[in-house]
């Protein structure tokens, strides 16, 4: 490898909102310039916490890799595959769940947390496969040789495990098989939903990424702004406007001055909002355009996964003979 290998996946859950793209795919765009990246549509993953309804599984599936793609990921830079097509990241996890010490999962921080965030909401989750999560991601790291994972901060612990399990690998098998994969940190932007919560599609207040301009108009027109500011003559606060943090992020060059305005009443909440929605309409037109396009194109979609499953399947079974030699599984 002449550049640092990725390799970085994402669960199929439905059809991207606005800040998933911010958050993470936005990142991925920039990172596929700078090293090679395996990206994967990871629905062994999805599995874990959703095993008991995958009636829209394969939906979910298309819908992912067409928001990666009109995102701006591209197939011949990238390998872009889905985790399941390559059944060496079965392989693998059943091999290091053999010698995962239980203790290691158990202490993992979001291992509780979500136990009780998904018990709360019905799903019974007392599972092995949810229990071993990390070890199928680590799996899945291992697998390609990564040698960096572009995580948040909050993903830090996961990654320091892989990390542990790369080092009790090559220890007990007395060979350097794996490489320590190493955090590459992103500031991603944090988009609040228009209601000022947490972007989510549970909450009903998200943006639909590729959303076209008279959704997004629509969308911009229900934010919440300053409670406060009842009449256009009001002066507003923008620290608390959920259409002042979109145009932090949307309109920085004009932020300030839009702050200022807003504090001396001198631009109303409506004409703030119509400036937002058309510098939102501008800035992610060609995502949009990209993105109708590709849903009349599904044969194309499915020619881009076939293609990248098969690289990967390359790399993985050159990788997995390396790995059943050192263990003496041949």
């Amino acid at each position: 490898m002449t550049k640092g290998r990725i390799f970085s996946g994402m669960q199929p859950s439905g059809r991207f909102h606005l800040g998933n793209y911010m958050g993470a795919l936005e990142n991925w765009v920039k990172l596929q310039n700078e090293y090679e990246c395996f990206f994967s549509i990871v629905d062994l993953h999805s599995l874990t916490s959703s095993f008991e309804d995958t009636s829209k599984l394969q939906d979910n599936i298309n819908e992912m890799a067409v928001d990666w793609l009109s995102a701006g990921i591209d197939p011949e830079k990238n390998v872009i595959f889905v985790q399941s097509h390559v059944k060496e990241h079965s392989e693998l996890f059943l091999l290091l769940s053999m010698m995962t010490p239980l203790s290691w999962l158990e202490r993992v921080p979001t291992y509780k947390d979500k136990l009780q965030q998904l018990g709360a909401q019905g799903k019974d989750i007392n599972t092995y496969g949810f229990l071993g999560y990390p070890v199928l991601m680590a799996a899945d790291i291992m697998l390609y040789k990564a040698t960096c994972v572009p995580v948040g901060e909050d993903q830090a612990a996961h990654l320091e495990l892989t990390r542990e399990m790369v080092r009790r690998f090559n220890y007990l098998y007395k060979k350097e098989i794996f490489p320590e994969p190493q955090a590459v940190y992103s500031k991603a932007k944090i988009l609040p939903g228009i209601d000022g919560r947490k972007m989510s599609k549970s909450y009903g207040n998200a943006i639909a990424f590729g959303a076209g301009p008279e959704e997004m108009k629509e969308r911009v027109r229900l934010m919440v702004t300053d409670p406060k500011r009842i009449k256009k003559t009001d002066k507003g606060n923008p620290d608390v406007c959920t259409v002042f943090t979109f145009h932090k992020v949307f309109n920085t060059e004009n932020s300030e001055e839009i702050a200022c305005k807003c504090r001396a009443a001198e631009i109303g909440c409506v004409q703030c909002k119509n400036c937002l929605a058309e510098k939102m309409n501008a800035l992610l037109a060609d995502i949009h355009t990209r993105r109708e396009e590709l849903k009349n194109k599904p044969n194309y979609v499915r020619e881009v996964l076939e293609f990248g499953a098969e690289r990967a399947r390359k790399v993985a079974a050159a990788n997995m003979e390396e790995i059943r030699a050192a263990m003496n599984v041949l």
